[in-house]
């Protein structure tokens, strides 16, 4: 089994060519050793720009950003953002990808994680005011928390529990739209902010205990496939190419993004509906169990992407058929999967 070697959407509608700002801009990706920034600095790179990845290797992998070492447009800087942090000569774009996205992983520090997204946006902000850069802000659908709204526009003000679990990923993502309102507002700081629904792909980790890593997982391994409450629950899952389509896309607009903007596949699944096409797909013994749903997990999520196509001219092209086929063969090469099927 091979890997994807070139992203599948179409890259020459993407290039993040800011004006007034030089063709080959330098750009910083925080969070850029993780799944998202990895793939967001290999196409920034592609595209002939300086990337400078800011990762505390919390969540990021080492290996996610190797294949880039060896040209010299790319650095790397271990760092936490939620420290103040100074990056010499000119800055053109910021991406802040900075803050774990999965439950598993926010949850086992949530104090850190609120910290990555308040203190690590304003500090940031300072840095993109500092530079005369323009920043992008990865935000969530979370910020919609358990809607009472289906598909939910970007006027849809949500119901987040802000005593939760997981409300320090939730309220902290919500926090930090605020500071980029408030960084535009009054000190005509370029923001950007992309709410981002659920993404799957290549690079993601194994162990990352997301609802796609999971399923693809157990099945490989031929383990139960763990369903939370009935799975009637709705998800709407974007391949990661697609993604970084709209991040670039949303990054070099000059419409007015000024607000939020989702950013997703509006095609709904269900949880059930997930696990049944992983389970074909892999033609995987796996056995579907049922275990209590954890608190506040939503039971719909699917994004209006009005704004982002008439905005953005983006949408969707990568069906989720088409994507779990390149994700589980690349997590059976991760896994070494015939190794592990011959010695067992």
């Amino acid at each position: 089994m091979s890997h994807l070697k070139f992203p599948l959407s179409n890259m020459a509608h993407s290039e993040p060519h800011l004006a007034g700002r030089p063709k080959a801009m330098v750009v910083i990706v925080t969070g850029g050793a993780g799944f998202l920034g990895s793939h967001l600095c290999t196409r920034l790179i592609g595209e002939g720009h300086k990337v400078i990845c800011v990762d505390n290797l919390s969540t990021g992998r080492p290996q996610n950003v190797a294949h880039l070492m060896a040209t010299n447009r790319f650095s790397f800087i271990e760092h936490d953002v939620v420290n103040p942090i100074e990056i010499p000569g000119p800055v053109h774009a910021i991406y802040n990808l900075a803050c774990p996205a999965s439950p598993s992983k926010y949850q086992a520090n949530p104090l850190q994680a609120f910290r990555t997204s308040i203190d690590g946006a304003r500090n940031l902000l300072d840095l993109a005011r500092q530079k005369g850069a323009r920043i992008l802000q990865a935000s969530t659908s979370e910020v919609y928390g358990d809607p009472e709204v289906s598909p939910q526009p970007e006027s849809y003000w949500g119901t987040v529990n802000c005593y939760g679990p997981r409300a320090c990923y939730d309220e902290g993502k919500r926090a930090a739209e605020t500071l980029f309102f408030e960084y535009a507002a009054q000190y005509g700081v370029e923001t950007r902010i992309a709410r981002i629904f659920n993404t799957y792909g290549l690079r993601m980790d194994p162990h990352d205990g997301r609802v796609v890593s999971n399923f693809v997982m157990q099945a490989l391994l031929h383990q139960d496939i763990t369903i939370y409450g009935s799975g009637q629950q709705t998800r709407s899952f974007c391949y990661v190419d697609d993604l970084m389509d709209g991040l670039m896309r949303l990054m070099s607009s000059n419409a007015d993004c000024k607000g939020p903007v989702n950013l997703g596949n509006p095609s709904q699944f269900t949880i059930l509906e997930l696990a049944h096409l992983v389970l074909a797909k892999t033609n995987s013994p796996s056995q579907l169990v049922f275990r209590n749903i954890p608190q506040d997990d939503p039971r719909q999520r699917c994004p209006d992407i009005s704004r982002a196509m008439a905005l953005l001219n983006w949408q969707p092209v990568i069906t989720l058929e088409e994507g779990l086929d390149h994700m589980i063969s690349h997590f059976a090469d991760e896994l070494n999967l015939d190794s592990l099927q011959a010695a067992s």
